[in-house]
């Protein structure tokens, strides 16, 4: 080997042990791996390709010229998943915590404007003590830098973010305006002002893990879409995720191979209880309706009442969108509300098909709700549907009523296709609360008051608290068996493969934030 090759091998083999081998065991020791070491599992065996290895930071302030590392904290590249090429920053906690220079943000933004420019996915590993203070308002500026990129990616390409450490301050907005965020429990964080500062400022005492850990923000905050029982976990959720989602908004999800069979499913008839108030968990009939082990639920923990995910049907990518009567009887309030519209949004984004299956009894009462804005959070959901321009089917199971009928999909917002089962109820209201609004004065003049109620609700029910007067509108394309639906969908799903629709000209609308 001749002196050029030894020194390029000898700073190879420098800038690959990060901040030296203490920090890399020190990293160990906490369970969390190495910012190579992520990259390594996260790109396809042999596929990645670092790009900046060798740069080191320009700082001269407090001695730094005195510390320096190759690399900057930060390992950028590109590399393939699934055969798919990604784009991806690992943030290296053994150089300087992981902290953000100058230089540090150059590098990711590199790396996002190669992704945009590509239409190339765009994932970010995050593990960073924040903005490196010797740099002052450099950091900072590379903090914006960084988010602007993440503004001009957002609907352009799919971005995901992995909190595998500490994020904290100005380091969250990134995360927070990527589409999805994964979260390590036991070992992340998120806040944008740690626990000291909340004591000073509130004299509130809380811990690191309470104010801001994986499962404050999956249950809480609604912050994190999914969390990791650890960093393979995390990785490999990654790599699930971005099975369901295209390249770029250009193109079309992936899809995989699928023998048509006979698609009928009898589980689906014994699932709804003879009993409209008793509930049932929706999350069957998802299981039913999609194909076996598809399905990828995104924010389980956080506004239970509503379930969204991504699965595939006849091996398509799919989004679902489906109120939980298992919880709050699937009722729409203020979080259930945005967790949907966020999720619709992304579907439309990125050319993914969205399937609503609706059971609800209509929006949350209660001055808690409209204190808390339930009119503009239910407007979210109502404008993201309205929007999207993708494939759209919904199929009611049970109960559709008041404007949440309008709201979850409905005919009048633009679905392609709607179905009801037998089993449904669209009406303005429940039999009971409808009959005791019109017959008021009747049941009042009743000498048996109940008696009367019971048979008006009877009469309201046998001629509202059913699909057909909807059919018969044309608002309700079919009513179909249970056990015939995922054939039903199937077949709609591929009729509507080409589907094109265009919206006026505009600049972007004002959705009521």
């Amino acid at each position: 080997m001749n002196k050029n090759a030894e020194e390029l091998s000898r700073r190879q083999s420098e800038a690959l042990l990060g901040g030296g081998q203490d920090r890399i065991d020190q990293q160990h020791a906490k369970g969390k791996l190495t910012a190579r070491e992520r990259m390594q599992l996260l790109f396809d065996e042999g596929s990645f390709e670092e790009i900046g290895m060798m740069v080191v930071h320009r700082s001269t302030d407090f001695g730094m010229d005195q510390q320096q590392f190759y690399g900057d904290g930060v390992v950028t590249g590109y590399g393939t998943v699934e055969g798919r090429l990604v784009y991806a920053y690992a943030q290296d906690f053994t150089v300087f915590g992981g902290a953000l220079s100058e230089t540090h943000a150059e590098k990711i933004c590199k790396i996002m404007d190669l992704a945009i420019e590509n239409g190339v996915p765009l994932i970010g590993l995050n593990d960073s003590g924040g903005a490196r203070i010797q740099e002052g308002v450099r950091s900072l500026g590379g903090y914006a830098d960084i988010f602007y990129r993440n503004v001009k990616a957002s609907g352009v390409i799919p971005q995901i973010s992995a909190i595998m450490g500490p994020c904290a301050g100005g380091a969250v907005y990134s995360p927070a305006m990527t589409d999805f965020t994964i979260m390590v429990e036991g070992s992340s964080y998120m806040f944008v002002t740690g626990p000291n500062v909340v004591k000073t400022v509130t004299n509130e005492e809380v811990t690191s893990e309470a104010l801001g850990g994986a499962m404050t923000h999956a249950t809480k905050s609604g912050v994190t879409h999914l969390t990791a029982a650890n960093d393979v976990d995390c990785i490999r959720q990654i790599r699930k995720l971005l099975g369901y989602m295209p390249q770029s908004n250009a193109k079309n999800p992936p899809s995989v191979v699928y023998n048509t069979d006979d698609e009928y499913r009898p589980e689906l008839n014994n699932i709804i209880p003879e009993s409209s108030a008793t509930p049932y968990q929706m999350k069957d009939v998802i299981h039913q309706l999609v194909d076996e082990n598809s399905f990828m639920e995104i924010h389980e923990h956080f506004a239970a009442n509503i379930v969204v995910g991504f699965a595939r049907m006849g091996g398509r990518s799919l989004g679902i969108v489906a109120n939980q009567p298992w919880h709050l009887a699937g009722v729409l309030d203020t979080i259930a509300s945005r967790k949907a519209a966020r999720f619709v949004r992304f579907c439309d984004c990125f050319n993914i098909p969205l399937l609503v299956l609706v059971d609800v009894p209509g929006f949350l009462p209660g001055t808690h709700q409209e204190w808390d804005g339930i009119i503009q959070h239910g407007a979210k959901l109502l404008y993201a549907f309205s929007e999207a321009t993708v494939p759209r089917i919904t199929l009611i199971t049970r109960k559709a009523y008041g404007g949440a009928y309008d709201v979850m999909n409905s005919k009048h917002i633009g679905a392609d296709f709607n179905f009801a089962w037998p089993s449904a109820e669209i009406a303005v209201m429940g039999a009971k609360g409808a009959s005791e609004i019109i017959f008021k004065k009747e049941i009042q003049s009743s000498s048996n008051p109940l008696a009367t109620l019971n048979e008006k609700e009877k009469e309201y029910g046998d001629l509202f608290a059913n699909p057909y007067k909807a059919a018969e509108r044309g608002f309700i394309d079919e009513v179909i068996r249970p056990e015939e639906s995922r054939r039903k969908i199937l077949k709609a799903l591929v009729v509507l493969t080409n589907k094109k629709k265009s919206r006026p000209s505009r600049k972007h609308g004002n959705i009521p934030l």
